[in-house]
């Protein structure tokens, strides 16, 4: 009997999840990147960083969106005020966090208390200490103020008609060494109208045996009311440790996208929500969402501007990966054999590294989504085009107005707009010559001068035009709007809104390439996109030059 006939003779493997009636059937994902994911090493986000992480998240599905403490720093307050007017929700809620009243203080003159209830939102997290040890050390209070903290504060957010949730700081440590004080602290929470208890590993060193029983325990000690968990990855088990409480009761899970958090990360949404949702049978995200999964944890990644992780189970590059061998030849011709699930689930595809066959479901889903005809050599010219400049440092994920453009060209399309001749930049730095440069505290001169010149062909005219700026691609850009303004007139609308620099080859100092990517916006909606040189004017003139055609393409 052939191979063929083998394969044909032998019925799939069954991939339906293992479903125990024992386990809540859905779950709330509840994101607080924008809040404990921010605090991971070498993340600092922009207001316009936060909003676009938000979008990204609302796009994804998830219930609740922890935007952060609306009074911590005027990058926050920002956000909490934007967000009331730009954000268009579709999926989440903006929560906003903070803790309870102070020691022996009162709710109705708190600060934080009087700033969460002022944030615009409708729900709330606060944190409050479930450890006695804490209580007695941090806070320097008696118990009894510490439980009544607690309560007073969730009394006084509900009375202002917001909904409540209560993370207990410290739970787990707090339960094994004094598990009286821990419940009450909870009851006070509970008894005062808390929505939700949070039961939170701050430390990140319980393990999934210890975390399954007592969540159970808690679950059943207040009936119907919902328990949440979150927790830290300083033992490697914040995922399975959510697992455990879910399996105890927990119908709330606390997560990061791509596990960003303070010191070893946080219970990473990307492989929790596939475990549950696929694994488990729990629902977590709406219908048809999680194959969103793997787009949107590479664009957040970038708007982060931190490099995607490659061995990210489930959206990682090489997650699907296979080299040449027995593996390759068997997954050919059964791709079941060497994937624990089918890879266009979360979003993402098979690879043979010698042959990347990557992508294509994800491009027949954009095109769709864009309203783009490929026929089927067309999405092959496509792939071949993405494969190759994917493997020069370009990536789509975070810019699909290039990727777009990309697809609209390969139908023959083409922006009726303008070709570059060339540009010249010049920056003149004379330190001490000068007399208005200024130095900062550094010692470095302020002030350089930037002038760029370009020539462009409109039609059959020949274009020429100079611009002045604070920088090459700031004084490009004025060239460019210079010689064009005229001409296009939808340059008048167009405003750039965010500038990243990503180096891909740290190896090659400073002739590294570059990837950059360009938030622009015509004030109706955003779009960014990409360039990629080992010259950053030149990546930078890459990604001004698609942000324009396709402002011309919408308009």
């Amino acid at each position: 009997m052939s191979d063929a006939e083998n394969d044909s003779a032998m019925p799939p493997v069954d991939r339906s999840p293992r479903y125990d009636p024992s386990w809540p059937p859905a779950v709330d994902v509840f994101d607080t990147t924008l809040r404990d994911g921010a605090q991971f090493e070498g993340i600092s986000l922009t207001v316009e960083d936060k909003l676009a992480v938000a979008e990204a998240l609302d796009d994804l599905g998830v219930h609740w969106i922890e935007g952060g403490y609306p009074g911590a720093n005027p990058k926050d307050e920002e956000f909490f005020r934007r967000a009331a007017g730009e954000l268009n929700l579709r999926n989440a809620t903006l929560v906003a966090f903070g803790s309870t009243r102070k020691p022996l203080g009162r709710s109705d003159d708190d600060p934080t208390l009087r700033t969460l209830v002022e944030a615009g939102v409708s729900t709330a997290c606060i944190v409050g200490k479930g450890w006695d040890y804490h209580v007695l050390e941090a806070l320097r209070t008696t118990l009894e103020e510490g439980e009544a903290m607690v309560g007073e504060s969730v009394a006084f957010l509900k009375a202002q008609g917001l909904r409540v949730f209560f993370d207990c700081e410290h739970f787990f440590d707090g339960y094994k060494r004094n598990p009286e004080f821990t419940l009450r602290v909870l009851e006070a929470a509970a008894t005062n109208g808390a929505d939700c208890l949070v039961l939170c590993d701050t430390n990140g060193g319980s393990l999934p045996h210890e975390v399954e029983p007592i969540v159970r325990e808690v679950v059943r000690h207040f009936g119907g009311l919902q328990i949440g968990i979150h927790t830290q990855n300083d033992t490697g088990c914040a995922v399975p440790n959510a697992l455990a409480a879910v399996i105890g009761g927990a119908t709330q899970v606390q997560v990061t996208m791509n596990g960003y958090g303070e010191r070893t990360g946080n219970c990473d949404l990307v492989q929790l929500i596939p475990n549950l949702t696929l694994k488990m049978g729990i629902r977590t995200l709406p219908a048809g969402h999680l194959e969103r999964l793997t787009e949107i944890s590479r664009r957040v990644a970038e708007l982060v501007n931190l490099p995607h992780q490659n061995q990210l189970p489930y959206v990682g590059q090489s997650a699907f990966a296979h080299k040449a061998g027995l593996h390759t030849s068997a997954i050919a011709r059964r791709p079941d054999s060497y994937e624990h699930i089918d890879p266009a689930q979360v979003g993402n595809g098979t690879r043979f590294l010698v042959s990347d066959l990557s992508g294509r479901a994800t491009m027949e889903f954009k095109a769709k989504e864009w309203g783009i005809e490929l026929d089927g050599k067309q999405l092959g010219v496509v792939l071949d085009q993405l494969k190759q400049l994917e493997s020069a440092g370009y990536h789509f994920e975070t810019a699909d107005a290039s990727l777009e453009l990309l697809m609209r060209r390969a139908t023959g399309w083409r922006p009726d707009s303008f070709e570059l001749e060339s540009f010249r930049v010049s920056v003149e730095h004379r330190p001490g010559v000068t007399s208005e440069l200024v130095e900062n505290p550094l010692g470095h001169a302020l002030g350089i001068e930037t002038e760029c010149t370009i020539k462009l062909r409109v039609g059959g005219e020949r274009l020429i035009a100079t611009g002045e700026g604070n920088g090459p691609v700031n004084a490009l850009d004025a060239a460019m709007r210079a010689a064009l303004g005229d001409r296009l007139p939808v340059l008048q609308r167009l405003s750039l809104s965010d500038y990243k620099v990503r180096v891909l080859n740290t190896e090659g100092g400073t002739g590294a390439v570059v990837r950059v990517l360009i938030e622009s916006t015509n004030g109706v909606r955003k779009w960014t996109t990409m360039g990629v040189s080992e010259n950053i004017i030149e990546a930078s003139w890459q990604a001004l030059a698609d942000a324009l055609d396709y402002a011309l393409l919408v308009g």
